[in-house]
This record gives C-alpha cells, sequence and structure tokens, in this order.
C-alpha cells in the first residue's frame, strides 16, 4: 500500500527521515528556513521541497494524502521562552488544523517540546483534541523519551497522533525500541577518534550516560553552543566542552575536554552519519538542535501506518 505524507515545518528533516523509514513516501515538505530547505535538497533531491510560510501553504491540491506531519514551532510553549502559548505569533498548530481540513488525511501527527503537556496548557490541547474530533479525528497526546528508541540524550518530546475514527481502533503507541539506553560515549567513540586521538577510549568510558537536550535557539537568540548554564555543567561530567562547536575532531595531542562538532551533534540526535547540514556552522547546528530525532519519528510513523494498512485490510 502506497503510504503518502506531507510535512510542515519540516526544519533539516529529521522527522521526514523517520518517517521515510518507517514507509511514507513525501510528497511535499514546507519549512520556511532557507538553510534548512538547502539540507533537505542536498539529501533527498527527489524530494518536493517547498521554502514558503506555512501560512501561505494550501493543502488543498493535496486532498486524500495518507499522513499531514509536522513539528510546529516550540518557542510558545517552551519552559525556555514565555510560554505565550496561542497568543505567541508563532503558534502555528491553528495552521496545522487548517490544513488538516484541506488535506483530509487518514493520520495526523505533531510534534511539540514537553511544555505542551503542562496544565497551564490543558486547555488549549483540549481545545486542538476537539478541532480534530470536529473534523473527523480522535486525537491523544504522548511524552516519549528519545532515549527509549536509541537516541542518546533524552530529549522529552509531546506527539499528538490524530486518525480517523474509524482507523483509531488499529493504534497503539510504540513501545521502547532499547532497554538500556546508548550513552554519549558509545554514539560518539568512533568519530571522536577518527583524527587518532588517544584519548578516545578513555573519553568514552566517562562519556557513560546519555546527553542533555540539544537546544537549537533561534535566529534571535542562541549560537553554536549547547544549551544553558545547568546544560553544559551536564556535557561536562560527559567530558565534552559546551561552549562551542569544534570544526574537526580533537587530534592525536588533544588534551582536556573536547567539544562537539556539526557531525557529533547530528548523531546526538540519532542522525545517521551521511546526512548532511547546509550552511555555515550556526544555522547547521541550529537545524540539528530544533529538530525531531529521526528514530522516534520513525517509531511513532511504523505504529502510524501498521494502523493505516490494517484498516485498509480491515474493510
Amino acid at each position: 500500500m502506497l503510504l503518502r505524507s506531507i510535512e510542515i515545518c519540516a526544519g533539516a528533516g529529521g522527522q521526514a527521515l523517520g518517517l521515510e523509514k518507517a514507509g511514507f513516501e513525501h510528497v511535499a515538505l514546507v519549512e520556511i528556513d532557507k538553510p534548512a530547505c538547502e539540507t533537505l535538497r542536498h539529501n533527498r533531491p527527489k524530494w518536493k521541497v517547498i521554502n514558503t510560510d506555512v501560512r501561505s501553504f494550501s493543502g488543498k491540491e493535496y486532498r486524500g494524502v495518507e499522513l499531514l506531519a509536522g513539528g510546529v514551532p516550540c518557542p510558545p510553549f517552551s519552559a525556555a521562552g514565555k510560554q505565550l502559548g496561542k497568543d505567541d505569533e508563532r503558534d502555528l498548530f491553528p495552521e496545522a488544523l487548517r490544513l488538516v481540513a484541506e488535506i483530509k488525511p487518514m493520520a495526523v501527527m505533531l510534534e511539540n517540546v514537553r511544555g505542551l503537556l503542562s496544565p497551564k496548557f490543558e486547555g488549549y490541547r483540549n481545545t486542538i483534541t476537539q478541532k480534530l474530533l470536529k473534523l473527523g479525528y480522535i486525537a491523544e497526546w504522548k511524552l516519549l523519551n528519545s532515549s527509549d528508541f536509541g537516541v542518546p540524550q533524552l530529549r522529552p518530546r509531546v506527539i499528538c497522533v490524530g486518525l480517523r475514527k474509524s482507523i483509531h481502533p488499529f493504534f497503539k503507541w510504540p513501545e521502547p525500541t532499547t532497554s538500556s539506553p546508548k550513552t554519549v560515549g558509545d554514539a560518539l567513540h568512533k568519530l571522536m577518534a577518527e583524527d587518532g586521538w588517544s584519548g578516545a577510549s578513555a573519553w568514552k568510558e566517562k562519556a557513560c550516560n546519555v546527553a542533555p537536550t540539544l537546544v537549537g535557539g533561534s535566529k534571535k537568540h542562541g549560537g553554536a553552543d549547547l544549551g544553558p548554564t545547568r546544560a553544559k555543567r551536564e556535557w561536562a561530567k560527559l567530558g565534552v566542552d559546551a561552549m562551542g562547536l569544534a570544526e574537526h575532531p580533537p587530534g592525536p595531542n588533544h588534551k582536556g575536554m573536547p567539544r562537539l562538532t556539526i557531525k557529533m551533534a547530528a548523531a546526538v540526535q540519532g542522525f545517521p552519519n551521511n546526512w548532511t547540514f547546509m550552511g555555515k556552522k550556526t544555522p547547521a547546528y541550529r537545524q540539528i538542535g530544533n529538530a525531531f530525532p529521526p528514530p522516534v519519528a520513525q517509531a511513532v510513523g511504523k505504529e502510524i501506518a501498521k494502523a493505516i494498512i490494517a484498516f485498509s485490510k480491515s474493510k
């Protein structure tokens, strides 16, 4: 069965890559950030990448596509921001709902930060759930920890999955794919050692836990470092200098704590080694830090695909 998807706020392709591995064929990816669009086009030249604001994107020509997915901007709900929710101009949930009405997909998958599950936004979540219900979808909200799916950081993400009422009974949330989380050392040892650093093995032993959540920042705030002061302290416990990024892995005689490279930061997010990020260091890191880890998207996407296929076979 052909499973097609449209993705809004596609970023550098974390969710799109995961959904591709789950069996979905992307017919359009909408993203406002030009470097992120260049990343998508570089890695998947055949994808139809639309560089525009989702507010100006019409889904009418895509009516009937099986899945509408997206990682709508998180600042309106992030604990690091003012948490203005629906009063934040960056809140794109209304646009996602508009596109659901236009496209009428079998399923909807929207991802955001843990803050969206806070009591402060209960009314807002209920509003979205009710609007989806009026459109014919039963929606559920779930907090998933990326470390449960082979990603070497905790990175809790809130996922909203909405399915047509007839398909919903066939859906179940994914179970963790790993019983013991992958550590930063496990994920990065090979990359740390590739320029001959003699201390790589000793470093791996120290980096024996999952990472704190990477923070991409916005265009107005945040450079190529690994987050606020508390996160930097956690990185230091793992033997990583979080004050910035390095251009290259540590050399043979490197002393002190190494910094991550772009490729290492991407590995912490669960991107494959061959996924290339376009743009200079700060915009490339911002794409990585704002991404939805591909293994988590793949796990949820597989369950959505199973539900759609099971429903189709039941008719």
